[in-house]
């Protein structure tokens, strides 16, 4: 960030993108805090523009922050995956029943399964794949034709990213596994399969879903 004064207007941006990032990579792990003092300190800029980055973060869900306290990076329990995964799952079955009407994913949506594809190949096994991950779900819902639909999703997108990066960072769910999964929901889409295109988005989240619950619980046994 050197070189920048600290009423850039850029920096705002580039300091949410750069926080944004540390956090779905859990350099900024759930529980840490995250101040306005500590991100200027960071990032060599004044704290209003610290608190400007922080606010957007809290307004997409990556940050929480109560009354008189500081942000800190949600820590997810057991019952918040379940429920936002089931109201993920209502929300994306509806988009891709909406796309399997006019039987055309949006072309986001194959660049994004294309990206993901490619990141396969050319990387090992232990390869980040959220980015591509998240913009292939992100991508369907904008991808149809509800705007309501789509500000649904962009409520709850910021901790479902979280879930993700969570999935992607634990190995729970293989890439190839993905992809399969993704190429199904293309297939019913493209197909005109309503039904089946809802299925297969549904069963995709919910099998997402399990597997954080079942990890959650083998770290928290007395919770579950």
């Amino acid at each position: 960030m050197s070189g920048n004064t600290p009423n850039s207007p850029v920096l705002p941006g580039a300091i949410y993108t750069a926080l944004r990032s540390s956090i779905l990579a859990q350099l900024d792990p759930p529980g840490s805090t995250i101040t306005e003092a500590a991100v200027a300190d960071r990032f060599g800029v004044a704290r209003p523009t610290a608190r400007i980055a922080i606010d957007r973060l809290v307004t997409e869900g990556l940050l929480r922050r109560e009354p008189h306290h500081a942000a800190r990076v949600p820590e997810l329990g057991r019952d918040d995956i379940a429920d936002l995964f089931d109201v993920r799952a209502v929300v994306e079955s509806a988009a891709a029943a909406l796309l399997a009407t006019s039987a055309e994913p949006p072309a986001a949506t194959v660049e994004a399964h294309h990206a993901l594809l490619r990141r396969s190949r050319a990387t090992t096994g232990g390869a980040s794949f959220t980015d591509e991950d998240i913009e292939f779900h992100r991508s369907l819902v904008l991808g149809q034709s509800s705007n309501r639909l789509a500000r649904m999703h962009a409520l709850i997108m910021g901790e479902v990213e979280l879930c993700i990066a969570q999935l992607d960072s634990q190995r729970l769910i293989g890439v190839h596994e993905v992809i399969a999964q993704h190429q199904g929901i293309l297939d019913a889409i493209s197909d005109g399969n309503v039904d089946l295109a809802t299925a297969r988005t549904r069963a995709h989240i919910w099998g997402a879903r399990d597997k954080l619950i079942a990890r959650y619980d083998a770290l928290h046994p007395t919770e579950s």
